[in-house]
């Protein structure tokens, strides 16, 4: 279990650092768009995984023997996405007019690596829908967090969520191929 709590970490990182963004950025009250972005981030953080999971165990049959490298080099890929991008330059946008619109577009660009990720959960000794499930409640918690956080501190801790949630993902992917050699 303590895989899965990893992984929700360090998947609700996308969503962490946006949430600090548009707490930064956004005069909305921080409390109706901390719950804005805790829906939104929440839920589709949730979604996502489970869909990958199915999507995996169909799979799995044709990949059983190489399930653990495929789950650990996708959590690789994702890990070096993440690391790269909290030191690439963010792109500076208006989001004073937070839409439901932007929210949706925010919350699916933020879970994409979910979706990924949800196949990992094929090849962990865990229960897929109480993954899924924690996934969401932590990536909610951290979004509605991420907003008060920015409110106060700003846009710099958004390149160091990233970063942090890319080595966690990176380390849980090295800990499926020690168990798979």
């Amino acid at each position: 279990m303590i895989d899965v709590v990893l992984l929700a970490l360090a998947l609700s990182m996308d969503a962490f650092a946006v949430s600090i963004g548009l707490g930064a950025k956004n005069k909305a009250s921080p409390v109706v768009l901390g719950l804005k972005a805790a829906l939104y981030f929440g839920v589709f953080q949730a979604l996502m995984p489970l869909i990958g999971y199915l999507g995996g165990k169909g799979m799995l049959g044709w990949l059983a023997s190489f399930a653990p490298w495929v789950a650990a080099g996708l959590l690789a890929l994702i890990a070096a996405k993440m690391i790269y991008e909290s030191f690439a330059e963010g792109i500076e946008e208006d989001i004073s007019q937070l839409t439901h619109r932007v929210l949706l577009l925010l919350a699916i660009a933020t879970s994409i690596d979910a979706l990924a990720a949800g196949f990992a959960l094929t090849v962990l000794p865990v229960a897929p829908l109480v993954s899924c499930a924690l996934i969401g409640v932590i990536t909610a918690i951290f979004s509605f967090a991420g907003v008060f956080i920015g409110k106060r501190a700003g846009t710099w801790l958004e390149s160091k969520a990233e970063l942090a949630g890319g080595l966690v993902l990176l380390l849980i992917a090295l800990k499926i191929i020690a168990v798979a050699v």
